[in-house]
């Protein structure tokens, strides 16, 4: 009976070793992709702070440029796009004008001098080293609707192979233990051991923290994962980001719109907000959305709220982005994601874990190859090759 138990364990281990490996082969290169790029990108928005050439404005006591002064000078500077929306942050900083367009791609921000409407730079979003590292990073730099799912299903069976990977790991006996949790390496180890210890130690000890990282991603990248884990939470608002129509109609022009007093309203009603993105309306019918930022370099307590665009009478969004503090802890959850998945959540010693995470992550498909080449293409003994030589 113990002799079947030992068979049917070294059975299992045997199929669970095979999925591991064909999984590791098919997905390697994406995985090291993705986590090397991923690694790269934690530290953005620092290294983009320090190399920050927009000038420091000197306060004044006067009004700032209006939502719709800003979005008029900025359209002169690139006519005929979409501007997405105007970014307002401390009072010596430029306002920033942000313009978007999703098919084909437009990703343009011009910054102003808050006062006298300067145009003080104008910055392509779409170039530069970060940008390369996140198309890499989201879309392997294929198309997005290609790239997406590729990076979507591999970092799905990159997931199972984590589950794979302790299972392979865990020590058949209390010897083992040791030599599983640490390296235990002298002059003589061979690098064939040392590739096995750094694949199969640094594997197990990251693996937990890998699994946070590749779930939160998996939440970005799947619309259905987002919410299938949001639901078994007991969520039951919409997961997709939705903007909530005008409860007065359509939009009413005259002489002087709502819209320009709001950014001097919400300053007075958020004195301790950091910065203030108040977003234009797409039609006639939908309402003006804001975010309000209470924190830098995080996302998750951001407040959206929504303002009808005759009356600036505030709206209530049926999706999980809403006020943070009106918010259930299945939505706090979930808009906590991105800030997991980057570490940020836990400040920059998060950020610091999760960059050697990633770059743990990156090793685990380079020695897991080493592993697989040696021993499918480990060099035959003389004897055997003097052997195979008499039959040629």
């Amino acid at each position: 009976m113990k002799k079947k138990d030992k068979k049917s364990k070294s059975n299992f281990k045997k199929w669970i070793r095979q999925i591991h490996l064909y999984l590791g082969l098919l997905t390697g290169a994406v995985v090291f992709v993705v986590a090397i790029t991923g690694c790269l990108w934690v530290f953005q928005e620092e290294i983009k702070a320090l190399t920050n050439d927009l000038p420091e404005i000197e306060v004044r006591n006067t009004a700032v440029l209006t939502p719709l002064k800003a979005k008029a000078l900025a359209e002169e500077v690139l006519p005929g796009r979409y501007v997405h929306g105007t970014l307002y942050g401390e009072e010596n900083e430029p306002v920033e004008v942000i313009f978007y367009e999703m098919e084909p791609e437009f990703y343009q921000s011009v910054f102003l001098h808050p006062y006298t409407g300067e145009v003080l730079k104008v910055e392509d979003h779409m170039t530069g080293f970060f940008h390369f590292i996140l198309d890499g990073h989201m879309y392997l730099w294929l198309p997005h609707e290609i790239g997406s799912q590729v990076v979507g299903w591999s970092t799905f069976i990159f997931f199972l192979m984590l589950v794979t990977g302790i299972i392979l790991w865990w020590p058949k006996n209390k010897k083992m233990n040791k030599q599983r949790f640490s390296f235990d390496w002298k002059k003589t180890t061979k690098w064939k051991r040392k590739n096995f210890d750094l694949h199969s130690v640094m594997g197990f000890y990251v693996s937990f923290l890998a699994v946070v990282i590749v779930f939160t991603g998996l939440v970005m990248v799947f619309e259905w994962f987002a919410e299938g884990v949001y639901k078994s939470m007991g969520g039951e608002k919409e997961v997709v980001f939705t903007i909530p129509e005008n409860t007065s109609g359509a939009f009413i022009a005259t002489e002087n719109p709502p819209i320009e007093s709001l950014i001097e309203d919400l300053k007075k009603e958020y004195p301790e907000a950091l910065d203030l993105e108040i977003h234009y309306p797409y039609t006639d019918t939908s309402s003006i959305y804001v975010e309000v930022a209470y924190q830098d370099g995080v996302y998750y307590s951001a407040d959206y709220r929504f303002y009808d665009q005759n009356t600036l009478e505030e709206i209530e969004t049926p999706s999980v982005y809403g006020v943070y503090e009106d918010a259930g802890f299945s939505e706090k959850v979930l808009r906590m994601n991105y800030d997991i998945h980057v570490g940020a959540i836990a400040g920059l010693p998060g950020k610091i874990i999760a960059f050697f995470a990633s770059l743990i992550c990156a090793s685990l498909p380079v020695t897991g190859f080493l592993l697989w080449y040696g021993r499918k293409f480990k060099k035959k003994s003389p004897r055997f090759r003097a052997r195979e030589l008499e039959f040629t």
